[in-house]
């Protein structure tokens, strides 16, 4: 069973959440909000860290003119890593992020001038030679998004040429009830780095529009829209470098006017986005299935992003017929099943609110594509959480169909054990995020599947 702590601070959630919710439906009263809202005054929010000091860097894009579609770019510093010593010890000739940023003020604009006259040589086939690792320096920074907040970003930014190691990608959405939670809350940042560690991946969190403002199927529309996103960053990146390589000054000139402003380096350097895995939590474990699911439709229309499999965590699934756990634990820890139908409603609209929505019923019929397409699916389920016995249904659907979908069921654990604030760093919730890493593994490895439990 929890603990006593655990158990308080549950019914000190469940009546901050229930205020919550009451706040909403009256806001569900006004027009809705084309723009939209990705996080509430009241979470705690972690800035961006745009060094390494933690092992992790991070920065903030807004993706969408006409909507608030925000994510937040978790990069290990493995990708520092030279291509073939990944796999080994950190190389000697990688310092810390504020060294590099300490000799590049000293340096000025010599040392990227001189950086530009290396890379010249290189191309002329001169033998290469050891470049020290730097930041950017505001304008003079090369291969900067200037989605990533112009010359005043100070994070790291790749240096032209030379080879990079490339890191699946992880397209993860926060939780929350549909209505609250954000990508760059403390909880949410803690996660997203320990899986991007872990997984030895680069972590793409979602900022989805939040209901009432936006209801269904905004959340859904916009976790598909960071998955096209993805193919136009590598697309547009892969472009770059064939012009650059073509030495084409005119055409190059076009990409720099029209490609280079919206590229961003870190994905363009180190990212492989034909390795993606799709992460959910709770209610964003609802959306990397739709995500799924629409990757299935587009099929060859999303290159080179492909799907290779998608991890839900205690997924927010809900039906007409009852299961054996949502009669039995309606009113368990911190996410009680009456709480959950309002969350529901709020976002399915109170007319339009159906138990058995394809968004909300994963055993609903008529709901496509085929099982047999999806991809290998992991499923997190809790104990003492009353939606685990449809997650595990759900599963199985999977399995009879041949799909990969494993579940790992954590004793006397709750909903959003392993995500929520108060949770987040119990030895629980580290086991899992390790678990999670090794069945991901199987399906990032270049070298093949000889990660297995």
């Amino acid at each position: 069973m929890p603990t006593v702590a655990v158990k308080l601070y549950s019914v000190f959630f469940k009546f901050l959440l229930k205020q919550r919710l009451q706040n909403r439906i009256q806001d569900s009263l006004q027009e809705s909000d084309p723009f939209g809202v990705t996080s509430r005054p009241g979470e705690s929010v972690a800035a961006a860290n745009p060094s390494f000091s933690d092992g992790v860097a991070t920065k903030d894009i807004h993706i969408d003119t006409f909507t608030s579609l925000s994510v937040r770019i978790f990069l290990p510093e493995s990708a520092l890593a030279e291509p073939e010593l990944a796999r080994g010890s950190k190389p000697h000739h990688l310092k810390s992020i504020t060294d590099s940023t300490n000799k590049l003020a000293q340096a000025g604009p010599g040392l990227i001038r001189a950086e530009k006259a290396s890379l010249a040589s290189r191309r002329a086939g001169a033998t290469p030679r050891e470049e020290p690792r730097r930041n950017s320096l505001g304008p003079t920074g090369e291969g900067l998004s200037s989605a990533s907040g112009g010359g005043g970003y100070l994070g790291y930014s790749p240096a032209p040429g030379g080879r990079r190691r490339k890191l699946p990608v992880i397209v993860q959405f926060h939780g929350g009830g549909w209505v609250s939670g954000s990508s760059d809350s403390v909880a949410n940042d803690l996660f997203c780095r320990r899986i991007a560690k872990l997984c030895d991946a680069i972590v793409v969190a979602v900022s989805y529009r939040l209901a009432p403002e936006n209801q269904y199927p905004a959340a859904f529309e916009d976790g598909f829209k960071v998955l096209n996103w993805l193919a136009k960053q590598a697309n547009l990146a892969e472009c770059s470098r064939s012009m650059e390589v073509r030495k084409l000054d005119a055409h190059k000139a076009i990409v720099d006017s029209f490609g280079a402003a919206v590229v961003e380096p870190w994905l363009a350097a180190h990212a492989n986005p034909s390795r993606c895995i799709l992460l959910g939590v709770s209610c964003g474990a609802n959306i990397a299935d739709y995500v799924a699911r629409k990757a299935v439709e587009a099929g060859k229309l999303l290159d080179p992003v492909k799907v290779v499999a998608q991890v839900l965590m205690y997924p927010f699934f809900i039906g007409s017929v009852p299961t054996h756990s949502e009669i039995k634990l309606a009113k368990s820890y911190f996410y009680d099943k009456a709480m959950c139908m309002l969350a529901w409603k709020l976002f399915l609209n109170e007319e339009k609110f159906n138990l058995d929505h394809p968004e909300a019923n994963p055993l609903a019929p008529g709901r496509g594509p085929p099982l047999k397409l999806m991809p290998p699916t992991l499923t997190v389920v809790a104990e003492l959480d009353w939606m685990r016995d449809r997650a595990i249904a759900y599963s199985e659907q999977l399995r009879k169909v041949n799909v990969d979908a494993p579940v790992l069921e954590y004793k006397d654990a709750v909903h959003e054990f392993a995500t929520l604030d108060v949770l987040i760093k119990t030895p629980e919730a580290q086991a899992c995020a390790e678990d999670i890493a090794i069945w991901v593994k199987k399906y990032t490895s270049l070298r093949g599947h000889e990660f297995s439990y």
